[in-house]
């Protein structure tokens, strides 16, 4: 079969699944303190959403899934939440717009910095774990619909 025009410059999503284990992944990273916050983000995660993790492409943990399509009609799965731990921070990834949707939230959650859907935490032990816990929520909660 031949591709059509449609699929023509088409690559496969860089937010895709892999058949990669999380907890050694998780064991891998480098910084004694980062790993710890990533254990303890992933359970929180896990509790609030009730999806196991799962790695994802670009070293994403991520929990449960959701189909999206934009206007432009791409389209394709993303995790309902999740996060990445990074060399400096956590990145954890949120509804998009969440900055506008929750902004008393965000006031009680402690040093962080936003992003487009993305939220820069240093330390967890810095930030308000209740406030956490609702962004969380209300992300997948969105998510689901």
């Amino acid at each position: 079969m031949g591709t059509s025009s449609a699929d023509a410059g088409r690559t496969a999503p860089a937010m895709r699944p892999v058949d990669t284990a999380v907890e050694p992944f998780l064991a891998a990273v480098a910084d004694e303190r980062r790993r710890a916050d990533a254990r303890a983000l992933s359970a929180l995660m896990a509790e609030v959403s009730g999806e196991p993790p799962a790695l994802w492409a670009a070293g994403i943990v991520g929990f449960g899934t959701y189909h999206y399509r934009y206007e432009s009609g791409r389209e394709g799965d993303a995790p309902l939440v999740g996060f990445a731990p990074r060399k400096t921070q956590l990145v954890v990834y949120l509804v998009g717009g969440y900055e506008e949707r929750y902004p008393q939230t965000l006031a009680r959650l402690g040093p962080h910095k936003t992003g487009k859907g993305c939220l820069y935490l240093k330390r967890l032990a810095d930030v308000d774990e209740g406030a956490l816990r609702e962004l969380i929520d209300r992300t997948v909660r969105v998510h689901r619909g």
